[in-house]
């Protein structure tokens, strides 16, 4: 778990709450249905229509990283190359297929299948390239949902206060209808602006930032592999990868 995430999130809120409550309001008063149907579902019907079904399925898939993200071990990676490396140099590249029909990852199976085939290293390179280079554009996309969200959340609880305020002034001849819609009106405002910059905004971020590190790493195993299709030492072929984990 990343348990950065988790004090972020439990911090901003508490500080919002808190804040409330210390300035003499009551965690009712945040508390509105209309206010919170409006900014919510304005957001994520605005996000659906901007956004391709694949980018937000993707968007829904990968938004448990913000808790759980996806392993990755840079100096367990290296280790991995290297042993792959000994390996090629003691039995050659076809000594490495046993390794591909085991390993795990679909990328580097991959590679070290091309490696086995004898394929060129800048066939390799091609090939790994595209493979890493669309997955990282596909975890782009879907952060780039939550970021649009962030965009049009604030704009949505405007909307959510212009529509509370239509209320009140429909309503002035009846003082008991103005204390909801005026409450609609701050409300909607502060879902609109807490949950982009509190929950949306940070999210597509940090989401930006794990796949830019799972590129990072599958671009380290890219180099790892042209180097032992090239013939490098194992010894060369660890110093060179370590320049990734600086």
């Amino acid at each position: 778990m990343d348990v950065l995430s988790l004090i972020g999130i439990i911090m901003a809120f508490v500080a919002i709450i808190g804040g409330n409550y210390l300035e003499g309001g009551h965690l009712g008063a945040l508390a509105n249905g209309p206010a919170a149907l409006i900014v919510l579902g304005g957001t994520v019907g605005a996000a659906l229509l901007q956004s391709p079904m694949s980018a937000f399925k993707r968007a829904m898939h990968t938004v448990v990283w913000i808790l759980f993200p996806p392993r990755i071990d840079m100096a367990g990676g290296i280790d991995r190359v290297v042993n792959w490396s000994l390996t090629a140099r003691k039995e050659g590249l076809l000594g490495l297929e046993g390794v591909a029909d085991t390993e795990p990852d679909n990328y580097s199976r991959k590679g070290l299948q091309l490696l086995v085939d004898g394929v060129e290293p800048e066939t390799i390179r091609s090939v790994l390239e595209v493979d890493y280079m669309t997955q990282e554009s596909r975890d782009i996309e879907a952060a780039k949902v939550f970021e649009s969200m962030g965009g049009y959340a604030p704009t949505i609880g405007i909307i959510g206060a212009v529509m509370g305020l239509i209320h009140v002034m429909g309503n002035l001849a009846d003082p008991g209808q103005l204390g909801s819609g005026i409450a609609v009106a701050f409300v909607a405002t502060i879902y609109g602006v807490a949950s982009a910059n509190l929950v949306l905004l940070p999210i597509a971020s940090k989401l930006k930032a794990i796949a830019m590190r799972q590129s990072l790493y599958r671009e380290m195993l890219l180099e790892g592999i042209l180097s032992i299709a090239e013939g490098e030492n194992p010894r060369s072929i660890e110093l060179k990868l370590q320049g990734f984990t600086g």
